[in-house]
């Protein structure tokens, strides 16, 4: 079955990479094209799902270096808004293990602006489920137009939501304050255990996600690492393991472990609507599928994830 359309509404971002410079005193940096909602829709345009992206491109020359990108993925931008605002940059700083911390400039930039106008003509009619999250549901002044849009959306689409918390831009409060409400628009919520810490501290995995199920999210799956995902569909719950890889970063990994689950379910025809055919043992097999497909992007720099066609030939990176 070919999978029906997915839309990605969000930021889009410079990811800059410190690296030593050959002068001293200097330092160089690699940027590629970032953020969580458009490494989203990369992955899952790259996965063969039709992916059409909702975001504010600046036309400097981070701008255009997302267009070309996102263009060469696949991904479909024909309701892009074309924004006099300078794009969003984070300079990553690397651990040992291929962790990142971000620091971001993100002061007034163009991801951040949405209006209820720019969102209104935006026809969903193809659209079996909307994904959004991170930054573009908190930051203001345009959160409040996305969230006005998704829940217009809820009526036709399923909807997924990843938090994606950012504390050094948006206090976790803010998030808490809102996440609510967010499981009352959302049938899929995927986070991280890192977002579990932030919004729910000192919380047990199974608590959190009976917390969550109750706000109104059918289908919550928290990423744990290198220790997997708890998958809890209604209460129901399946521990899927991570896939051991050669890691070079993990830039990217949760945003493609989303893409792949969404990706699994909509091939196979179970994305539409509240989900109420969904069983366990469905969503089960779309992590199993979506931890490969985190595992392959870990194996790379970058938020750079698979293609379809690569699949085969990148598995052989995976240690088994």
């Amino acid at each position: 079955m070919s999978p029906r359309q997915i839309t990605v509404l969000g930021e889009c971002v410079a990811d800059a990479f410190a690296r030593p410079a050959s002068a001293p005193n200097e330092l160089d940096l690699h940027v590629l094209p970032g953020g969580g909602p458009a490494n989203t829709a990369v992955a899952l345009a790259r996965l063969g799902t039709p992916s059409r992206f909702l975001a504010r491109l600046s036309g400097d020359v981070f701008g255009r270096l997302f267009r070309a990108h996102l263009e060469a993925s696949g991904v479909d931008l024909s309701h892009v808004v074309v924004a006099s605002e300078p794009s969003t940059l984070a300079v990553a700083d690397l651990d040992a293990q291929g962790q990142a911390a971000y620091a971001f400039h993100a002061q007034g930039t163009a991801d951040w602006q949405w209006s209820s106008a720019e969102l209104a003509g935006v026809d969903l009619s193809s659209t079996a489920c909307l994904h959004t999250g991170s930054l573009a549901l908190v930051r203001e002044p345009g959160a409040a137009a996305v969230e006005e849009f998704l829940a217009t959306a809820s009526s036709r689409a399923t909807i997924s939501i990843d938090p994606n918390v950012r504390p050094l831009l948006v206090h976790p409060e803010t998030y808490r304050a809102k996440l609510r409400h967010w499981c009352d628009l959302a049938d899929i919520l995927r986070l991280s255990e890192e977002d579990l810490r932030l919004l729910l501290p000192e919380t047990p995995l199974e608590q959190a996600c009976d917390v969550w199920h109750a706000a109104g999210a059918r289908l919550v799956v928290v990423t744990r690492g290198s220790d997997g995902a708890l998958v809890s569909l209604d209460g129901e719950r399946v521990h899927v393991p991570a896939v051991t890889t050669r890691v070079v970063d993990t830039v990217g990994a949760g945003d493609s472990f989303t893409a792949g689950l969404l990706h699994h379910l909509g091939v196979r025809g179970l994305l539409g609507g509240r989900l109420t055919a969904l069983r366990l043992g469905e969503v089960a097999e779309s992590c199993r599928f979506a931890a490969h497909v985190a595992a392959l992007t870990c194996s790379v720099a970058g938020p750079n994830p698979p293609w379809q066609s690569q699949l085969p030939q990148y598995a052989s990176q995976i240690i088994v």
